[in-house]
Protein backbone atom coordinates (compact mmCIF):
# COMPACT_ATOMS: atom_id res chain seq x y z
CA UNK A 1 0.00 0.00 0.00
CA UNK A 2 1.19 3.58 -0.83
CA UNK A 3 2.11 5.36 2.44
CA UNK A 4 1.09 8.39 0.62
CA UNK A 5 -2.38 7.20 0.08
CA UNK A 6 -5.28 8.23 1.85
CA UNK A 7 -7.73 6.24 4.17
CA UNK A 8 -10.16 5.08 1.08
CA UNK A 9 -7.22 4.87 -1.04
CA UNK A 10 -5.85 2.47 1.71
CA UNK A 11 -9.11 0.46 1.54
CA UNK A 12 -9.12 0.39 -1.90
CA UNK A 13 -5.83 -1.11 -2.41
CA UNK A 14 -6.43 -3.45 0.25
CA UNK A 15 -9.24 -4.61 -1.15
CA UNK A 16 -7.60 -5.27 -4.67
CA UNK A 17 -5.31 -7.17 -2.78
CA UNK A 18 -8.04 -9.21 -1.45
CA UNK A 19 -9.50 -9.72 -4.86
CA UNK A 20 -6.58 -10.60 -6.27
CA UNK A 21 -6.63 -14.11 -4.51
CA UNK A 22 -9.85 -15.75 -6.48
CA UNK A 23 -9.35 -17.31 -9.80
CA UNK A 24 -10.18 -14.68 -12.50
CA UNK A 25 -13.62 -15.40 -12.94
CA UNK A 26 -15.15 -15.10 -9.42
CA UNK A 27 -12.65 -12.01 -8.88
CA UNK A 28 -14.05 -10.50 -12.51
CA UNK A 29 -17.75 -11.09 -10.95
CA UNK A 30 -16.32 -9.33 -7.30
CA UNK A 31 -14.67 -6.18 -9.36
CA UNK A 32 -17.84 -5.82 -11.07
CA UNK A 33 -20.00 -5.70 -8.22
CA UNK A 34 -17.96 -3.35 -6.25
CA UNK A 35 -17.54 -0.78 -9.11
CA UNK A 36 -14.44 -1.70 -10.24
CA UNK A 37 -14.42 -2.06 -13.42
CA UNK A 38 -17.22 -2.75 -16.21
CA UNK A 39 -18.48 -6.20 -17.35
CA UNK A 40 -16.19 -6.23 -20.26
CA UNK A 41 -13.30 -5.72 -17.34
CA UNK A 42 -12.26 -2.20 -18.38
CA UNK A 43 -11.60 -0.17 -15.44
CA UNK A 44 -13.79 3.01 -14.09
CA UNK A 45 -12.87 5.71 -12.38
CA UNK A 46 -12.85 5.92 -9.04
CA UNK A 47 -16.40 8.03 -8.68
CA UNK A 48 -18.50 5.12 -10.18
CA UNK A 49 -16.73 2.37 -7.49
CA UNK A 50 -19.46 0.74 -5.44
CA UNK A 51 -21.81 2.49 -2.65
CA UNK A 52 -21.53 5.01 0.09
CA UNK A 53 -18.14 3.63 2.15
CA UNK A 54 -20.10 4.33 5.28
CA UNK A 55 -18.91 0.96 6.92
CA UNK A 56 -15.09 1.15 5.97
CA UNK A 57 -15.41 4.67 7.23
CA UNK A 58 -16.41 3.51 10.03
CA UNK A 59 -13.90 0.90 10.70
CA UNK A 60 -11.48 3.66 9.98
CA UNK A 61 -12.77 5.91 12.82
CA UNK A 62 -13.56 3.27 15.54
CA UNK A 63 -9.45 2.57 15.02
CA UNK A 64 -8.90 5.83 15.44
CA UNK A 65 -11.21 6.07 18.30
CA UNK A 66 -8.87 3.46 20.35
CA UNK A 67 -5.48 6.21 19.47
CA UNK A 68 -4.14 3.97 16.75
CA UNK A 69 -3.23 5.57 13.12
CA UNK A 70 -5.81 5.09 10.65
CA UNK A 71 -3.60 2.61 8.70
CA UNK A 72 -4.42 -0.28 11.43
CA UNK A 73 -8.17 0.14 10.92
CA UNK A 74 -7.77 -0.90 7.20
CA UNK A 75 -8.01 -4.66 7.87
CA UNK A 76 -11.53 -4.13 9.43
CA UNK A 77 -12.62 -1.37 6.67
CA UNK A 78 -11.97 -4.08 4.51
CA UNK A 79 -13.68 -6.95 6.04
CA UNK A 80 -17.01 -5.32 6.50
CA UNK A 81 -17.16 -3.92 3.51
CA UNK A 82 -16.59 -7.57 1.73
CA UNK A 83 -19.17 -8.94 4.14
CA UNK A 84 -21.78 -6.16 3.54
CA UNK A 85 -21.56 -7.17 -0.42
CA UNK A 86 -21.60 -10.44 0.32
CA UNK A 87 -24.91 -9.77 1.44
CA UNK A 88 -25.90 -7.50 -1.14
CA UNK A 89 -25.25 -10.14 -3.64
CA UNK A 90 -27.27 -12.44 -2.55
CA UNK A 91 -29.84 -10.00 -1.61
CA UNK A 92 -29.88 -9.35 -5.24
CA UNK A 93 -30.36 -12.87 -6.00
CA UNK A 94 -33.66 -13.61 -2.99
CA UNK A 95 -35.45 -10.60 -4.22
CA UNK A 96 -35.14 -11.11 -7.85
CA UNK A 97 -33.23 -7.33 -8.52
CA UNK A 98 -31.99 -6.48 -11.81
CA UNK A 99 -30.29 -2.97 -11.40
CA UNK A 100 -27.85 -1.80 -8.56
CA UNK A 101 -25.75 1.71 -8.88
CA UNK A 102 -27.50 2.00 -11.91
CA UNK A 103 -26.38 -0.57 -13.69
CA UNK A 104 -27.77 -4.85 -13.70
CA UNK A 105 -27.03 -6.79 -10.77
CA UNK A 106 -24.50 -9.47 -11.32
CA UNK A 107 -27.03 -12.13 -11.29
CA UNK A 108 -28.60 -10.28 -14.38
CA UNK A 109 -25.21 -9.69 -16.05
CA UNK A 110 -23.34 -13.09 -15.34
CA UNK A 111 -26.26 -15.28 -14.02
CA UNK A 112 -27.82 -16.58 -10.63
CA UNK A 113 -24.59 -19.15 -9.67
CA UNK A 114 -21.85 -16.74 -10.39
CA UNK A 115 -23.46 -14.18 -8.31
CA UNK A 116 -23.87 -16.61 -5.41
CA UNK A 117 -20.30 -17.35 -5.79
CA UNK A 118 -18.94 -14.45 -6.32
CA UNK A 119 -20.99 -13.45 -2.73
CA UNK A 120 -19.30 -16.68 -1.07
CA UNK A 121 -16.06 -15.55 -1.96
CA UNK A 122 -16.45 -12.34 -0.73
CA UNK A 123 -17.60 -14.07 2.93
CA UNK A 124 -14.67 -16.20 2.89
CA UNK A 125 -12.03 -13.43 1.54
CA UNK A 126 -13.46 -11.25 4.44
CA UNK A 127 -12.51 -13.72 7.41
CA UNK A 128 -9.01 -13.89 5.52
CA UNK A 129 -8.34 -10.78 5.57
CA UNK A 130 -8.92 -10.43 9.43
CA UNK A 131 -7.08 -13.91 10.31
CA UNK A 132 -4.25 -12.72 8.37
CA UNK A 133 -3.73 -9.81 10.71
CA UNK A 134 -1.76 -12.05 13.06
CA UNK A 135 -2.07 -10.14 16.26
CA UNK A 136 -3.45 -11.40 19.89
CA UNK A 137 -6.79 -9.47 18.95
CA UNK A 138 -7.55 -10.58 15.67
CA UNK A 139 -9.25 -13.79 16.81
CA UNK A 140 -11.80 -11.67 18.95
CA UNK A 141 -12.49 -9.24 15.61
CA UNK A 142 -12.93 -13.06 13.98
CA UNK A 143 -15.29 -13.90 16.17
CA UNK A 144 -16.86 -10.43 16.06
CA UNK A 145 -17.39 -10.33 12.59
CA UNK A 146 -18.56 -13.87 12.46
CA UNK A 147 -21.48 -13.45 14.97
CA UNK A 148 -22.13 -10.77 12.46
CA UNK A 149 -22.74 -12.29 9.81
CA UNK A 150 -24.81 -14.92 11.77
CA UNK A 151 -27.03 -11.89 12.41
CA UNK A 152 -27.45 -10.93 8.93
CA UNK A 153 -28.50 -14.62 7.86
CA UNK A 154 -31.28 -14.57 10.75
CA UNK A 155 -32.47 -11.09 9.32
CA UNK A 156 -32.47 -11.72 5.90
CA UNK A 157 -34.34 -15.08 6.47
CA UNK A 158 -36.95 -13.10 8.74
CA UNK A 159 -37.34 -10.40 6.08
CA UNK A 160 -38.22 -13.53 3.38
CA UNK A 161 -40.19 -15.05 5.94
CA UNK A 162 -42.44 -12.16 6.48
CA UNK A 163 -43.43 -11.75 2.44
CA UNK A 164 -45.74 -14.76 3.70
CA UNK A 165 -47.17 -13.53 6.72
CA UNK A 166 -49.99 -11.14 7.15
CA UNK A 167 -49.34 -10.80 10.89
CA UNK A 168 -46.29 -9.42 11.34
CA UNK A 169 -45.92 -7.11 14.35
CA UNK A 170 -43.42 -3.62 14.63
CA UNK A 171 -41.24 -5.28 17.25
CA UNK A 172 -40.79 -8.42 15.02
CA UNK A 173 -39.91 -6.21 12.05
CA UNK A 174 -37.75 -3.70 13.99
CA UNK A 175 -35.85 -6.59 15.43
CA UNK A 176 -35.33 -8.06 11.51
CA UNK A 177 -34.28 -4.46 10.79
CA UNK A 178 -31.33 -4.89 13.47
CA UNK A 179 -30.15 -8.11 12.52
CA UNK A 180 -29.92 -7.46 8.56
CA UNK A 181 -28.64 -4.34 8.69
CA UNK A 182 -27.75 -2.66 12.21
CA UNK A 183 -25.64 -5.18 13.29
CA UNK A 184 -22.92 -4.60 10.53
CA UNK A 185 -23.47 -1.29 11.36
CA UNK A 186 -22.51 -2.16 15.01
CA UNK A 187 -19.20 -4.15 14.38
CA UNK A 188 -18.16 -1.41 11.44
CA UNK A 189 -18.44 0.95 14.76
CA UNK A 190 -16.17 -1.44 17.16
CA UNK A 191 -14.38 -3.80 14.84
CA UNK A 192 -11.22 -1.54 14.25
CA UNK A 193 -11.14 -0.43 17.82
CA UNK A 194 -11.23 -4.09 18.95
CA UNK A 195 -8.07 -5.26 16.60
CA UNK A 196 -6.81 -1.81 18.18
CA UNK A 197 -7.23 -3.47 21.79
CA UNK A 198 -8.87 -0.66 22.80
CA UNK A 199 -10.98 -1.11 26.59
CA UNK A 200 -14.23 -3.37 26.42
CA UNK A 201 -16.41 0.32 27.60
CA UNK A 202 -14.85 2.05 24.48
CA UNK A 203 -15.49 -1.04 22.11
CA UNK A 204 -19.08 -1.65 23.42
CA UNK A 205 -20.28 2.27 23.26
CA UNK A 206 -19.13 2.44 19.31
CA UNK A 207 -21.09 -0.75 18.95
CA UNK A 208 -24.15 0.56 20.50
CA UNK A 209 -23.05 3.78 18.24
CA UNK A 210 -23.65 1.77 15.00
CA UNK A 211 -26.35 0.02 16.07
CA UNK A 212 -28.55 3.29 16.50
CA UNK A 213 -26.83 4.79 13.04
CA UNK A 214 -27.61 1.25 11.71
CA UNK A 215 -31.19 1.38 12.44
CA UNK A 216 -31.23 4.97 11.40
CA UNK A 217 -29.95 3.86 7.78
CA UNK A 218 -32.11 1.08 6.93
CA UNK A 219 -34.99 2.36 8.33
CA UNK A 220 -34.61 5.71 5.96
CA UNK A 221 -33.65 2.78 3.15
CA UNK A 222 -37.33 1.62 3.91
CA UNK A 223 -38.66 5.21 2.98
CA UNK A 224 -36.42 5.62 -0.32
CA UNK A 225 -37.68 2.13 -1.56
CA UNK A 226 -41.23 3.68 -1.39
CA UNK A 227 -40.45 7.35 -1.91
CA UNK A 228 -37.26 7.81 -2.90
CA UNK A 229 -36.13 8.92 -6.82
CA UNK A 230 -34.84 5.42 -8.85
CA UNK A 231 -32.51 7.79 -10.89
CA UNK A 232 -30.73 8.70 -7.81
CA UNK A 233 -31.03 5.71 -5.22
CA UNK A 234 -30.16 3.30 -8.06
CA UNK A 235 -32.45 1.04 -7.25
CA UNK A 236 -35.97 -0.08 -8.30
CA UNK A 237 -38.54 1.99 -6.31
CA UNK A 238 -41.97 0.42 -5.41
CA UNK A 239 -40.08 -3.23 -5.56
CA UNK A 240 -40.50 -3.42 -1.71
CA UNK A 241 -44.65 -3.16 -2.48
CA UNK A 242 -44.57 -5.29 -4.97
CA UNK A 243 -42.89 -7.80 -3.42
CA UNK A 244 -45.33 -6.92 -0.50
CA UNK A 245 -42.23 -6.55 1.95
CA UNK A 246 -43.06 -6.05 5.62
CA UNK A 247 -40.90 -2.81 5.72
CA UNK A 248 -41.54 -0.53 8.97
CA UNK A 249 -43.48 1.67 6.86
CA UNK A 250 -45.73 -0.66 5.88
CA UNK A 251 -45.81 -2.39 8.91
CA UNK A 252 -46.83 0.62 10.80
CA UNK A 253 -49.80 1.56 8.49
CA UNK A 254 -50.79 -2.37 8.37
CA UNK A 255 -51.06 -2.18 12.05
CA UNK A 256 -53.82 1.10 11.83
CA UNK A 257 -57.68 0.78 12.10
CA UNK A 258 -57.62 3.48 10.33
CA UNK A 259 -59.64 3.26 6.86
CA UNK A 260 -56.55 3.49 4.66
CA UNK A 261 -54.61 0.96 7.06
CA UNK A 262 -57.63 -1.44 6.57
CA UNK A 263 -57.29 -0.93 3.02
CA UNK A 264 -53.93 -1.40 2.32
CA UNK A 265 -54.28 -4.91 4.63
CA UNK A 266 -56.82 -5.63 1.89
CA UNK A 267 -54.66 -4.66 -0.78
CA UNK A 268 -51.86 -6.91 0.18
CA UNK A 269 -54.29 -10.01 1.00
CA UNK A 270 -54.94 -9.93 -3.08
CA UNK A 271 -53.37 -13.17 -4.54
CA UNK A 272 -52.79 -11.31 -8.05
CA UNK A 273 -49.61 -9.74 -8.75
CA UNK A 274 -49.59 -6.05 -7.43
CA UNK A 275 -48.61 -3.54 -10.45
CA UNK A 276 -48.38 0.13 -11.68
CA UNK A 277 -51.44 1.99 -10.50
CA UNK A 278 -52.00 -0.87 -7.16
CA UNK A 279 -48.33 0.27 -6.62
CA UNK A 280 -49.01 3.68 -6.46
CA UNK A 281 -52.29 3.39 -4.34
CA UNK A 282 -49.87 0.80 -1.90
CA UNK A 283 -47.92 3.88 -1.38
CA UNK A 284 -50.29 6.63 -0.88
CA UNK A 285 -52.04 4.53 1.45
CA UNK A 286 -48.66 3.16 3.53
CA UNK A 287 -48.17 7.62 4.01
CA UNK A 288 -52.39 7.66 4.74
CA UNK A 289 -52.04 5.11 7.74
CA UNK A 290 -48.43 7.12 9.58
CA UNK A 291 -45.99 4.55 8.07
CA UNK A 292 -44.08 7.56 6.15
CA UNK A 293 -44.66 10.01 9.38
CA UNK A 294 -43.63 7.92 12.37
CA UNK A 295 -40.82 5.87 10.26
CA UNK A 296 -39.00 9.57 9.87
CA UNK A 297 -39.51 9.91 13.48
CA UNK A 298 -37.87 7.13 14.13
CA UNK A 299 -35.03 7.62 12.23
CA UNK A 300 -34.66 11.37 13.92
CA UNK A 301 -34.83 9.42 17.13
CA UNK A 302 -32.19 6.66 16.56
CA UNK A 303 -29.83 9.71 15.51
CA UNK A 304 -30.48 11.60 18.46
CA UNK A 305 -29.50 7.89 20.55
CA UNK A 306 -26.23 7.77 18.16
CA UNK A 307 -25.01 10.95 19.32
CA UNK A 308 -26.07 10.52 23.09
CA UNK A 309 -24.06 7.68 23.11
CA UNK A 310 -20.94 9.53 21.74
CA UNK A 311 -21.26 12.03 23.81
CA UNK A 312 -20.70 9.57 26.80
CA UNK A 313 -17.20 8.20 25.57
CA UNK A 314 -13.63 9.81 25.62
CA UNK A 315 -13.13 9.81 22.27
CA UNK A 316 -10.40 11.92 20.33
CA UNK A 317 -12.11 15.53 19.52
CA UNK A 318 -11.69 14.70 15.91
CA UNK A 319 -12.90 11.27 15.57
CA UNK A 320 -16.42 12.34 17.96
CA UNK A 321 -16.44 15.48 15.33
CA UNK A 322 -16.58 13.07 12.53
CA UNK A 323 -18.70 10.06 14.13
CA UNK A 324 -21.24 12.77 15.13
CA UNK A 325 -21.33 14.71 11.46
CA UNK A 326 -21.71 11.40 9.83
CA UNK A 327 -25.00 10.64 12.26
CA UNK A 328 -26.71 13.58 11.45
CA UNK A 329 -25.58 13.28 7.51
CA UNK A 330 -28.16 10.31 7.77
CA UNK A 331 -30.76 12.45 8.59
CA UNK A 332 -31.05 14.13 4.85
CA UNK A 333 -29.47 11.33 2.85
CA UNK A 334 -31.55 10.69 -0.55
CA UNK A 335 -29.30 6.97 -1.43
Amino acid sequence: MSPTAGPRELVDQALRAALDRLDPHTRHCCGYHLGLWDADGRSLPPARHGGKALRPTLALLSAQAAGVPVEQGVPAAVACELVHNFSLLHDDVIDGDTERRHRPTVWARFGVAEAILAGDAMLTLALEVLGDVGSATAPAAVSRLSATVRRLIAGQSADVAFEKRDDVTLPECLAMAADKTAALFSCSASLGAVLAGAPEHVVEGLATYGDHLGMAFQLTDDLLGIWGDQAVTGKPVLSDLRARKKTVPVVVALSSNDPPGRQLRELYAEPIPLTGPDLERAAHLVESAGGRTWTQAEVDRQISAAVEVLDGLDLPPVVHAELTALAHRLRVRDH
